[in-house]
């Protein structure tokens, strides 16, 4: 799932990873998409086009929109306030992408649902932090006291493996992408674990010993990046399904409006620039080819697919 996912957005093989996810929203004058075909050529210039995103104040957004207008492409940003908003509204044709996510998020997406949203292209990967209001550090945290993690079904795997690997928890199956609280090894586990919607996190933190959040909203917290106390490592080689994206409807994904809009962000120093800004210096720009980005996915589509029975 960038870095805000309702403001922002896996599996054993990540143990100890980051993203997620993840956020666009681009719109115009004229119409809401851009009627450019799929059958490649140069990209249009005076079109306008809708990005879902969470987290619309994002640094990163503001020169993203700046250079896409020197190409001759509008973008409207739709800040959306939930992690559960941007992918029905991109299926529904509400918006033309969203970037807010990471793959795994989207797979289980495009699992639940019965859509067939796709990935054109990367943004970054970041580290998922664990934050206290009350300790310093992971050892000073009590037994028996609660931990948070975010309740959605991706990010609470991720969230769970972080606990893991700092010694809060331990997890039956040894951690995978599908963990959840009822993976959690209670008797050997140090502490109780709670689920809360991502948004909600930053304002519980002060009611819990510690809490797994989203990049989105650490600042909602008061809290800085540097302040985690344990984290993921989002440059694992393994970490391809928490690497955050661009994503069309399948029908779009050869859209050369859309390509080149995932190329500025990807190249444009000022939009790269906005985004360590934005995440603290966290982030890890990436440029994975999107075949790499594409079979990432339909290996987590059919590996969600057969664990849900």
């Amino acid at each position: 799932m960038t870095r805000r996912t309702a403001r922002r957005r896996t599996t054993s093989l990540i143990a100890a990873l980051a993203a997620v996810p993840l956020f666009l929203a681009l719109a115009g004058c004229a119409t809401a998409s851009t009627g450019a075909g799929s059958d490649g050529g140069d990209a249009k210039t005076d079109e306008t086009v809708k990005i879902g995103v969470v987290g619309k104040g994002d640094a990163q957004w503001a020169p993203f929109v700046k250079a896409a207008a020197a190409e001759g492409i509008t973008v409207e940003l739709v800040d959306f306030g939930s992690y559960e908003q941007p992918n029905p509204a991109l299926a529904e044709g509400e918006i033309d992408l969203n970037q807010f996510q990471h793959i795994v998020y989207l797979a289980d997406y495009n699992v639940n649902s019965g859509k067939d949203l796709v990935p054109i292209g990367s943004t970054a990967i970041y580290p998922l932090g664990l934050y206290s209001k009350k300790y310093d550090d992971v050892k000073s945290i009590p037994k028996d006291e609660t931990v948070a993690v975010p309740d959605d079904a991706s990010n609470q795997a991720r969230a769970l493996l972080v606990l893991q690997s700092a010694g809060l928890v331990e997890l039956k199956s040894g951690g995978t992408i599908f963990s959840d609280l009822a993976d959690i090894d209670t008797e050997k586990s140090k502490v109780k674990v709670t689920a809360l919607e991502g948004a909600l996190i930053p304002t519980s933190l002060p009611d819990v010993a510690a809490a797994v959040i989203n990049n989105d909203f650490v600042a909602d917290a008061g809290l800085k990046f540097s302040d985690a106390i344990a984290q993921d490592d989002p440059t694992d080689p393994n970490a391809l399904p928490y690497v955050n994206i661009f994503a069309s409807r399948a029908e779009d994904a050869d859209n050369p409006t859309y390509q080149k809009l995932v190329e500025i962000f990807q190249t444009d120093k000022d939009v790269q620039a906005g985004l360590q800004k934005s995440s603290g210096n966290t982030a890890v720009a990436l440029q994975t080819p999107v075949k790499d980005l594409v079979a990432s996915l339909k290996k987590v589509e059919e590996d969600t697919k057969a664990h849900k029975g």
